[in-house]
């Protein structure tokens, strides 16, 4: 993808809704749509995925969001290949990205391998997820690259911790958060361990995976998974 945003540019303002729209807008004059995918793709990390839609399955469609999805397939490769029910929401803050998926998904006619699942695009800002998803509504989110990105922003971290937060907020009993991140894990580990406490009590379990080495650079997936709200 070709970007005329110098790469100090765009690492030092990747917590602002003007960086990705413009970002987005350059990469959507090219002649032929192409999805933009950080770090790698869906059959990377569909040993993950996979599995955990089976882990959760139930008699009624799985709600998955694929949280900051920017231009990737991540959303709709689930949508297409889960052999479950599921209720696929790919949610990005800029609309340029959300419109070029809509277009480019409506134009590739996709089908699902279950006739029950959904596919819907969204324009949303993840610090306020809760202004769309309802308290305990969504069974899995996924982020390939999101919290990275406010992270090493310039001003991006207190607005990672805010988007950690509204994940816990609105995932139901158990619901899982799978990020997928270059972080090693002696530090995503501490931040996510520190972020998942609410008044020094955690609030979910972390653990991490190594997903594989990619052009040289490792791969992880931390879960963080929400304890059950206690009555």
């Amino acid at each position: 993808m070709k970007c005329n945003l110098s790469t100090a540019e765009l690492i030092n303002n990747m917590d602002k809704k003007a960086t990705w729209d413009r970002f987005y807008t350059e990469n959507s004059k090219a002649t032929n749509f192409k999805n933009f995918e950080w770090f790698f793709g869906f059959d990377a990390i569909r040993e993950f995925i996979l599995p955990m839609l089976h882990s959760q399955h139930n008699s009624d469609a799985l709600h998955v969001l694929d949280m900051g999805c920017g231009t990737s397939a991540l959303g709709p490769c689930i949508y297409r290949y889960s052999p479950w029910p599921v209720q696929v929401t790919c949610a990005d803050i800029s609309a340029i990205a959300v419109r070029l998926m809509q277009e480019h998904t409506e134009t590739k006619g996709l089908q699902p391998q279950n006739t029950s699942s959904k596919l819907d695009f969204l324009e949303l800002d993840c610090t306020h997820l809760h202004r769309h998803f309802g308290s305990e509504s969504l069974d899995l989110i996924l982020d390939k690259g999101t919290i990275d990105a406010l992270l090493r922003s310039r001003e991006g971290g207190a607005k990672a911790s805010q988007v950690l937060k509204q994940c816990l907020k609105v995932l139901r009993d158990s619901g899982s958060l799978l990020q997928f991140s270059d972080e090693d894990p002696d530090a995503r580990m501490l931040w996510l361990e520190k972020e998942g406490q609410e008044l020094g009590r955690m609030v979910a379990d972390v653990g991490v995976q190594e997903v594989g080495e990619l052009r040289g650079v490792t791969y992880y997936c931390y879960q963080v998974t929400a304890h059950p709200v206690a009555q």
